[in-house]
């Protein structure tokens, strides 16, 4: 179960969503798609296409070009005695090829998309006649894609306790938005809402149904829209991985030349951990993102080299303080107020 924190418009989160499902597609999995914001068929039209063996050099190429003349303009800026220690990798993935890739500025062709199969769940077309209605003590909206998803993994061969005669297949789950208002709860728009268990009675029968079946599930939350503190600490309980997002749209971040190269940063709260009582935590705290033409990449944040002594003392100052701002890693050293000590 992976839960995503939402950035504040959900623009980014949105790309990570359509990445789970476009590479469920490719690999042949099952998709089912649940929404009570945008009709599952929209968000199936919108996914990325995915990117051959043979084209994936020469579609981006021009990137890794421009990266190297990047490369080379900083080792020109770094003072000689910087040159002989070991170069910190900030994206490991980039000559290592792991999944698929793909290309944002293009659709899936509609063709690959029928031929995976696909289940969906709009919550305006599945409500019943009776919306007050409530079942196993919870909000209807969720009761109801509970049971959808209990009769796709009955139905369907996903079952791991019910051995299948046909070839054995994976479940990917995406569910988008969960918790807004748009699902009738009311955790996001009141610091003491009315039934503020039924999103964790539903993660919790959730990830019951994970784990007796063949399947994966990613769900998006705002998580910036609850307020209520005590809410969020359950709901990252009952997940196994959780990842938050947090989009330099609107803050002072986005000016700020410490993260002129990034659009946002990748916050790991919870790794799962095997055979363990208790969740792993990630290492790398410092990770960020930046959307390129065609693809969104995760790279860890390093601050770059020393300020040039043309830079005023009041932009050293408020470089320094967004320093603090990051955890260990590199450059976290710096600890001075007028400048960046390495």
């Amino acid at each position: 179960l992976v839960f995503t924190e939402e950035d504040k418009y959900g623009l980014y989160s949105n790309l990570l969503f359509k990445y789970f499902l476009a590479e469920g597609i490719v690999c042949g999995h099952d998709l089912f798609v649940a929404s009570a914001k945008e009709h599952p068929d929209n968000i199936l039209k919108e996914l990325p296409a995915p990117l051959l063996d043979d084209s994936y050099g020469k579609e981006l190429g021009d990137e890794a070009a421009a990266v190297k003349s990047e490369d080379f303009q900083d080792s020109m800026k770094i003072a000689w005695r910087y040159q002989n220690l070991p170069k910190i990798e900030t994206s490991p993935t980039t000559y290592t090829k792991f999944g698929h890739y793909y290309d944002l500025s293009k659709k899936m062709p509609p063709e690959l998309c029928q031929s995976a199969k696909l289940h969906s769940f709009y919550l305006h077309e599945e409500l019943p006649f009776e919306p007050k209605m409530k079942t196993w003590n919870m909000n209807s909206g969720y009761a109801r894609l509970l049971q959808c998803i209990q009769r796709i993994i009955s139905q369907e061969g996903f079952d791991g306790s019910d051995p299948q005669k046909k070839q054995r297949n994976i479940l990917r789950i995406g569910i988008q938005s969960l918790g807004s208002i748009l699902w009738g709860d009311d955790v996001c728009c009141s610091d003491f809402p009315e039934d503020p268990q039924s999103l964790t009675k539903f993660l919790y029968v959730l990830r019951g149904l994970l784990r007796k079946s063949l399947s994966a599930c990613i769900i998006t939350v705002p998580a910036h829209l609850i307020q209520n503190k005590a809410i969020m600490e359950r709901v990252t309980n009952l997940s196994d991985v959780v990842v938050g997002l947090e989009s330099f749209i609107g803050s002072e971040r986005e000016t700020n030349p410490l993260y002129k190269d990034y659009h946002g940063l990748v916050h790991v709260h919870q790794i799962p951990r095997l055979n363990s009582l208790i969740c792993d935590v990630s290492d790398t705290k410092d990770l960020a993102f930046r959307l390129k033409r065609k693809q969104l990449t995760i790279e860890r944040l390093h601050l770059p080299p020393d300020l040039s002594d043309t830079v005023s003392r009041a932009s050293k100052q408020d470089l320094a303080g967004s320093a603090k701002l990051l955890s260990s890693g590199c450059g976290a050293m710096a600890i001075g107020k007028k400048h960046l000590d390495f």
